[in-house]
C-alpha cells in the first residue's frame, strides 16, 4: 500500500516575480490575485490539491523586499518569513534573464530557514533563445545546494509537471490535513475583496500603488442571485476621487470588472455594490490593519 503524503510547500521569490501565477496554475483555477504591479499578493494565500496519495499545501507568499517603516510593508514581510519558516519544502521562484539583487534576498531568506528547497526558473517562454538557461542553470546551482533546478513557465504551464514531481518528492509521510476536494481554508469574503482590490490595481496600479484596500461589509446568497456590499479605503481624499474617477466612471468600470469575476466564481448573478471611503494611515497602523483582515 502507498503511503500518503502531506505538506506546505511556500512559494517565495521577490516581487513580481510570478508566484501567484504559478499557484493558479498549479491549482488549475484561479485564487491568487495577479497583477503586473509589484507587491499585489499581501497576504499567505493557501491552496490545495490533492493527487492520489499526496496532498501539497501550497502557500503563496508576498514578494520578499526589505521592509520599510509603515506596517504594511512589515506584515507583508513577517507573511513570507512565517510560511517560509514552516513549510517542509520552499519553492524559490526567480526570473530566466539573470539573478537579480532581489533574488540574492530571497534565497538568505529562505537559507535562514534550513528546509528543502527547489529552485525554480521563472518566464522561460519570454527567451528568444533557450540554450541561454544552461549558463542560468549553473549559476543558480552555484548559489545554493538545491535539491533541484526547474525551467518553467507558470503563464503557459511549461515544467509545471516536473516541478510537480520533484516537489512532492520531498514531501513527509503523513495523513492529509484537508478532505479530498477542498481548495484552500479561506472564507468566500475574502476572494470577494481580493477580486475587487485585483481591478483597482490593474487599473489605478500607477495612481494607487499600494494605498487602497477593500473590506466585504455584506455577502447574502439566493438560488439564483448573491449581493456583495464592498467598501473600498484609501488614505487621502484626492485618492478617492482618483478610484470613483468623474462622474462614477472609474468605480463603475472597477465594479463591472469584478462583478464578472465574482459572477464566475459563485456561478450565479451578482449584484453588486462598492463604496470610497477615506480612512487616513490605514497602511501605518497596525489596529486598524487587524480590522482590515491584516492580521
Amino acid at each position: 500500500m502507498t503511503a500518503t503524503r502531506c505538506g506546505f510547500v511556500a512559494l517565495a521569490g521577490r516581487p513580481n516575480v510570478g508566484k501567484s501565477t504559478l499557484l493558479n496554475h498549479l491549482l488549475g483555477r484561479k485564487l491568487s490575485i495577479t497583477a503586473r504591479k509589484p507587491q499585489t499578493t499581501r497576504h499567505s494565500l493557501l491552496g490545495v490539491e490533492t493527487r492520489g496519495e499526496t496532498q501539497t499545501i501550497f502557500l503563496d507568499t508576498p514578494g520578499i523586499h526589505r521592509p520599510g517603516r509603515r506596517a504594511m510593508n512589515r506584515y507583508m514581510s513577517g507573511q513570507a518569513s512565517s510560511a517560509i519558516r514552516g513549510s517542509d519544502v520552499v519553492v524559490l521562484l526567480t526570473e530566466a534573464r539573470r539573478w537579480m539583487p532581489g533574488d540574492e534576498l530571497a534565497l538568505r531568506r529562505v537559507g535562514e530557514a534550513q528546509c528543502a528547497c527547489v529552485c525554480a526558473i521563472n518566464k522561460i517562454d519570454r527567451l528568444r533563445d533557450r540554450s541561454t538557461l544552461l549558463p542560468m542553470i549553473d549559476d543558480v546551482r552555484a548559489r545554493h545546494d538545491f535539491q533541484a533546478i526547474v525551467p518553467i513557465s507558470a503563464l503557459k504551464g511549461e515544467g509545471l509537471d516536473a516541478l510537480w514531481q520533484e516537489v512532492s518528492g520531498l514531501l513527509p509521510e503523513g495523513e492529509h490535513l484537508f478532505a479530498r476536494g477542498d481548495v484552500t481554508d479561506r472564507p468566500t469574503e475574502f476572494f470577494l475583496g481580493e477580486i475587487v482590490r485585483e481591478k483597482i490595481v490593474r487599473r489605478l496600479g500607477a495612481e494607487i500603488p499600494h494605498r487602497a484596500t477593500v473590506a466585504v461589509e455584506r455577502f447574502t446568497t439566493k438560488p439564483h442571485l448573491a449581493e456583495v456590499d464592498a467598501v473600498i479605503y484609501v488614505e487621502r481624499a484626492s485618492q478617492k476621487g482618483i478610484v470613483i474617477g468623474r462622474g462614477g466612471s472609474r468605480l463603475k468600470s472597477i465594479g463591472q470588472d469584478a462583478r464578472a469575476d465574482i459572477e464566475t466564481l459563485l456561478g450565479r448573478r451578482v449584484m453588486l455594490r462598492t463604496w470610497v471611503k477615506v480612512r487616513r494611515g490605514w497602511t501605518d497602523d497596525t489596529r486598524v490593519l487587524a480590522t482590515l483582515g491584516y492580521r
